[in-house]
């Protein structure tokens, strides 16, 4: 049985994503197991874990430091594939400007920032923040979790704050909303996104098919 966590720490709709996977795992026809759990032995014991967040990054890392989330997402990292999704991936890196500075786990080089409030479009119109809805993402980089998911393909995004690293080798996909954002990240056995692949359709599913695959090796 391929067994899943989806950590949970009251932090975004942990149970869309369980149903992505579940409904993944039914067109692969596994048997799988979801678990939607803050309970580090449950977390432990699973083949593969996924990191989701919504909402303001003081909340979410104020939860994630109550619950010692970082030492069981750290732990995972060591030994099995994870995913990271929106500020889930967020909170990997060092820090974040939200709510006049954040420190972050610090597992990933990068820095996450605000949007800026006049961004504009190639036509010259303004963009608003957050930046809600479908974009395309090119993907910078070959990895298993694109497989067959087309170059390009649309995701669902919805965020007020960006990562921003010096790392080029950290990032697979980026997209474009009034200046160039990372929109995936990569390093070893994690691949965190930005946009949210279980409400991002057949591109979406198709990432999380591959997930529910990956042997956790680029």
């Amino acid at each position: 049985m391929n067994k899943i966590a989806v950590i949970d720490y009251g932090m975004g709709n942990l149970h869309s994503v369980a149903k992505a996977v579940e409904h993944v795992g039914r067109e692969l026809g596994e048997e799988i197991e979801v678990l939607v759990t803050p309970d580090p032995d449950l977390i432990a014991s699973a083949d593969r874990v996924i990191f989701p967040g919504v909402g303001a990054i003081r909340d979410c890392m104020a939860e994630i430091k109550r619950l010692n989330v970082g030492k069981i997402v750290a732990e995972a990292m060591q030994s099995k594939p994870v995913l990271a999704i929106c500020v889930g991936m967020q909170a990997l890196m060092k820090s974040s400007e939200e709510n006049g500075g954040i420190d972050c786990l610090g597992f990933m080089d990068g820095e996450v920032r605000y949007f800026d409030d006049n961004l504009i479009d190639v036509k010259n119109s303004r963009l608003k923040v957050p930046h809600m809805g479908w974009n395309e993402v090119t993907q910078t980089q070959d990895h298993p979790l694109w497989k067959d998911v087309p170059q390009n393909s649309r995701f669902y995004f919805v965020h007020s704050y960006y990562v921003q690293t010096s790392n080029a080798d950290l990032v697979t996909g980026k997209t474009n909303y009034g200046t160039d954002i990372v929109a995936a990240l990569a390093a070893d056995n994690i691949f965190a996104t930005q946009f949210h692949p279980e409400k991002s359709q057949t591109a979406g599913l198709s990432l999380l098919k591959n997930f529910l695959q990956w042997d956790g090796n680029a």
